[in-house]
């Protein structure tokens, strides 16, 4: 923002001035009528005194003019001259007595309190956009009515707005004003001032000050007026004369890009952008034609925004009575669906715990058979006498000595797989594994056998066959004295097996009657099974020595009732159920058949949390999340699931003993396929009676906008009338031609 400049004095008359402003204790003179009270202000021109109407009692602005001979008659004579012309118009400081033949020369003007918009703008910076608005607009009909008299400002600019007690402005200081029909040219303030106006033989026209209201209004806004800036400034101050500051004036605004300071202020609207961009546009063509034209924009910004409400009742009314409707149709559905889900979901659950159920059972029959099977083979001649030479060999004896050192078990180890008698019991292992391979072949529910060794009473493992017969068994000779199925008891005694057969002989006992063992990864395949074992003891006599320990194993995921049930979205789930480090683990899953790398490695990685298996078996309504969908491979698995449990009550000489857990899970989603079939059948008909209410309701909003785009005469501002009550035509604002200008910088 830039003070305005009055033009140079000489150095003596600017000396005088200074002389003349320390005189403040009293007015230069005393002015008839009016009391000058205290100094207001001093310029090179003179000062203003605040006096008082000794008849009215009226505070007044008395300004005395300093020096005669410093001074441009002609301009303040005009200035007088356009203040007469204003008279009685109250957005103009009243003119009220000039006193030309004083010594020095004064006029009275009216006082404003509250100083110019310049202060107010150094004091408190840019106004709220609703406050920037009404000062605009006031000044915009304030200059609409010295236009309509023939007056243009010329100058205009928040130096030259003062704001009265009710902070409304009014229009000084009209030194550079001149009447329409007046031929020389006036120049206003830098960066205020329309460029097409710097210029020495521009004439008078109403677009000036089309430009500057636009620059007043982006200072209100921003703080600044348009395109100011340091280079700028240094520029033109830079320039030796006159017409080149006004030459790189004009220069500086052509060159510059388009001011955007304003749009990004808080509250603007797209009306209000538009009104500052049009009264700054460079090319006169582009601007407002008039201050009538920027006026009827604001009453045009001022009807759409009272019309926006109305649009926007008309458009929301009709819709209100749908949407309140609609939400209780909506209310009614989401119950309505939920209940449905729920009763789906408790019903699925009943189906799975009912399945749940069979499937314990069912591998409750398979476990007891197992415990008949693995009796009967446990009382075999041949077995005994295999197992009897093997024992009595001297290399198991060297092993079972407990001196025997682990590097000289390793090596016994390598005899031992050699030495004929344990080869001939391991083929007949392997030959009752195959009777039971092809029995299963003929019927797909028998046993499905995975293994089947000995050990002698210390543990030391003799013999075994499996499945495959392509499969090596490497363990023979070391000790599995710490596995539950040679102890009986409810855990291994050790998670390290080599660490344990490295040892030597262990102080633990066989079992003396049939065991089913807990779940246990195998050594050689890594794959989680049970073990039914029974002792082999020398002979028939009740009170026969233990010779050995026979085990038979399943996989887990071979039970016949697993094999022959599974579904994508519903299959079963086996879980370690013992008190122990390894509750909640997962013994067979789906998953484990589909990936090799579960069939090694620590499976602890899968397990369900005592918690969850709290809420399973209490919460009708939980949903369950898998927790193998979390590995790689485990997409498929992903998702909620409906739980049902069941507990596996194995055979044992204590009674039967919950160990094991089944766990049937059933996809949430395919449960309530049903429901949310129906559910979106019903959403889609709601969605078309949408679609219908809203094209009707469109077209009646179509019906309203353009029945409130028909032109109204709603109108805040309107042009000056003359005496006849009609508007004085803006045609009368012509520029005449004229060559004359006047070497004056006002600045």
């Amino acid at each position: 923002m830039t003070t305005d400049r009055t033009q140079h004095q000489s150095t003596e008359e600017e000396q005088q001035a200074r002389e003349l402003s320390l005189k403040t204790t009293r007015p230069p003179v005393d002015v008839p009528g009016y009391d000058a009270q205290r100094l207001l202000g001093r310029g090179a021109y003179g000062e203003v005194w605040v006096g008082v109407d000794q008849n009215t009692g009226r505070q007044v602005a008395i300004k005395f003019i300093a020096h005669r001979s410093g001074v441009d008659w002609t301009l303040l004579s005009r200035e007088v001259e356009k203040l007469v012309y204003l008279s009685a118009d109250r957005y103009v400081v009243q003119l009220l007595d000039v006193g030309w033949d004083s010594e020095p020369p004064y006029y009275v003007m009216e006082f404003i309190e509250n100083g110019s918009l310049e202060d107010l703008l150094r004091q408190n910076g840019p106004l709220p956009v609703s406050e920037a608005v009404d000062i605009f607009a006031e000044v915009a009909i304030g200059l609409m009515h010295a236009h309509g008299k023939g007056v243009l400002h010329c100058d205009l600019k928040p130096a030259n707005i003062l704001l009265d007690q009710d902070n409304k402005p009014r229009l000084a200081d009209f030194g550079q004003s001149r009447l329409s029909h007046e031929q020389s040219p006036s120049l206003g303030t830098l960066f205020y001032m329309a460029p097409e106006q710097a210029d020495l033989t521009a004439m008078p026209d109403a677009q000036w000050d089309v430009y500057a209201l636009g620059a007043i209004l982006f200072c209100m806004l921003t703080g600044t007026p348009p395109y100011r800036s340091e280079a700028h400034v240094k520029g033109i101050d830079a320039a030796d004369d006159l017409e080149t500051r006004l030459a790189r004036y004009k220069h500086s605004i052509a060159t510059a890009p388009v001011p955007t300071e304003h749009r990004r202020v808080s509250g603007i609207d797209r009306a209000l952008i538009d009104v500052v961009d049009r009264c700054l546009a460079v090319s006169p063509e582009r601007r407002f034609p008039n201050v009538q034209a920027v006026i009827d924009a604001l009453n045009s910004r001022d009807v759409a925004k009272v019309r926006r409400p109305l649009m926007f009742l008309g458009f929301v009314g009709p819709m209100l009575l749908f949407v309140v409707m609609a939400l209780f149709g909506l209310r009614g559905y989401d119950d309505a669906l939920s209940e449905s889900e729920e009763f789906a979901t408790r019903t699925a659950r009943g189906t799975n715990a009912l399945t749940a159920d069979y499937a314990a059972s069912s591998i409750e029959s398979e476990i007891r058979h197992f415990f008949g099977v693995a009796k009967s083979e446990a009382e075999r001649t041949s077995l005994r006498k295999f197992v009897t030479a093997v024992s009595n060999t001297e290399i198991v004896r060297q092993m079972n000595a407990p001196t025997t050192s682990a590097e000289e078990i390793e090596s016994l180890r390598e005899l031992l797989l050699a030495h004929d008698d344990r080869q001939r019991l391991h083929d007949y292992l392997q030959e009752r594994v195959d009777s039971y391979l092809t029995r299963l072949q003929e019927s797909p529910t028998e046993l499905k056998l995975a293994s089947m060794f000995v050990v002698d009473r210390h543990g030391r493992m003799l013999a075994g066959a499996y499945d495959d017969p392509a499969t090596v068994n490497r363990s023979a000779g070391w000790n599995y004295s710490y596995r539950t199925y040679f102890h009986g008891g409810p855990a291994d005694l050790s998670e390290d097996h080599r660490e344990w057969q490295d040892q030597g002989v262990h102080d633990v006992q066989p079992i003396s009657e049939p065991h089913f063992s807990a779940a246990f990864q195998s050594t050689t395949t890594g794959i989680w099974k049970v073990a039914v074992s029974t002792p082999i003891f020398e002979s028939s006599d009740p009170d026969a020595a233990i010779l050995g320990v026979l085990a038979m194993t399943v996989n887990l995921g071979d039970f016949s009732y697993l094999r022959s049930y599974f579904q994508p979205d519903r299959f079963v789930v086996l879980i370690d159920g013992r008190r122990g480090p390894n509750y909640g683990v997962i013994l067979q899953h789906p998953l484990f058949d589909q990936l090799a790398n579960t069939r090694s490695g620590d499976a602890s990685h899968f397990r369900l949390d005592r918690q969850q298996l709290l809420q399973i078996q209490s919460d009708a309504n939980y949903r369950y999340h898998d927790p193998v969908a979390v590995v790689e491979g485990g997409e498929a698995f992903r998702g909620e699931w409906i739980p049902a449990t069941q507990w596996v009550r194995l055979p044992g000489a204590d009674g039967d003993k919950e160990d094991m857990i089944v766990l049937v899970q059933e996809r949430y989603t395919k449960a309530i396929a049903p429901v949310r079939n129906l559910g979106s059948k019903l959403k889609r008909e709601g969605i078309w009676a949408l679609f219908g209410v809203a094209a009707v309701v469109l077209v009646l909003w179509y019906v309203v906008v353009r029945v409130l785009s028909e032109p109204r005469l709603v109108t805040r501002r309107s042009l000056p009338t003359n005496g006849n009550g009609q508007p004085t035509p803006v045609q009368n604002l012509t520029t005449l031609p004229a060559p004359n200008k006047r070497p004056y910088e006002n600045s």
